[in-house]
C-alpha cells in the first residue's frame, strides 16, 4: 500500500482515466484482490510489460552483439502491445471518464466534469496510450478545485493507495520515457 504522495515526480502528459467511487467505510482491497479485479486484457498487458522489461534489460547486458537481438525483441514486443491495446480499447470501462493531465509513480492529476470530495477513495483506471499502459489501482482524492480555465470543471489530484509494485515501476518508466521524448522534442524545435 502506497502512502507517500511525493515519492516520484510527475510528468505532464494527456491520458484517459476512469474513476469509480469506493463505498465509504468499505476496506480497500489487498494487492492480491486488486489483481482479481482486473479484466483479462489488463492482466495480460501487465504480465507482458513485466516480462518484456526484464528480458530486454538482460539482453542489453550482453553487449554489442545482443543489440540487434534486443532491437528485434523490442519490435516484436511493440506488435504485441498494439494488439493488447486494441483489445483493451474494446472493453467496457466503468466509472466517470476524466482527462488525465499528469502522472507519476505515486500520484496523478485529472480534469473532471464532476467534483470529488477530498479524502474520498476511488477505483482508478489509467490508460496511457503512447506507453501502451493500463493500470487499475485505488486512490485517494487529495485535492479537488475548480479549473481556473473552466469554472464548470475541476482539477482532481489523486494519490495511489493500493497499487501493485510492478505497475508503480511501469508508471515510473513511462513517466521517464515521456519526459525523455518531451526533452528531445524541445531540443529538436530549438
Amino acid at each position: 500500500m502506497n502512502t507517500d504522495t511525493n515519492a516520484y515526480f510527475s510528468v505532464l502528459h494527456p491520458f484517459d482515466a476512469y474513476l469509480s467511487l469506493w463505498p465509504a467505510g468499505k476496506p480497500l482491497p489487498s494487492e492480491a484482490e486488486l489483481h482479481r479485479l482486473k479484466s483479462k486484457g489488463m492482466q495480460l498487458i501487465s504480465e507482458v510489460k513485466a516480462l518484456e522489461g526484464s528480458y530486454i534489460l538482460q539482453l542489453r547486458h550482453l553487449g554489442d552483439d545482443a543489440r540487434a537481438i534486443a532491437d528485434y525483441m523490442k519490435l516484436q514486443s511493440r506488435k504485441i502491445d498494439l494488439v493488447l491495446q486494441h483489445l483493451l480499447e474494446q472493453e467496457t470501462k466503468d466509472g466517470v471518464h476524466c482527462s488525465g493531465l499528469q502522472f507519476g509513480g505515486s500520484n496523478c492529476q485529472v480534469h473532471s466534469e464532476q467534483p470529488f470530495d477530498v479524502h474520498q477513495l476511488v477505483k482508478l483506471t489509467l490508460f496511457i496510450r503512447e506507453e501502451v499502459l493500463s493500470i487499475l489501482c485505488f486512490a485517494e482524492v487529495i485535492d479537488c478545485r475548480p479549473d481556473p480555465d473552466n469554472q464548470a470543471a475541476y482539477l482532481v489530484d489523486l494519490a495511489y493507495r493500493v497499487i501493485n509494485d510492478a505497475e508503480v515501476e511501469q508508471l515510473v518508466k513511462a513517466s521517464l520515457n515521456v519526459q525523455q521524448k518531451q526533452l528531445q522534442s524541445r531540443k529538436a524545435n530549438r
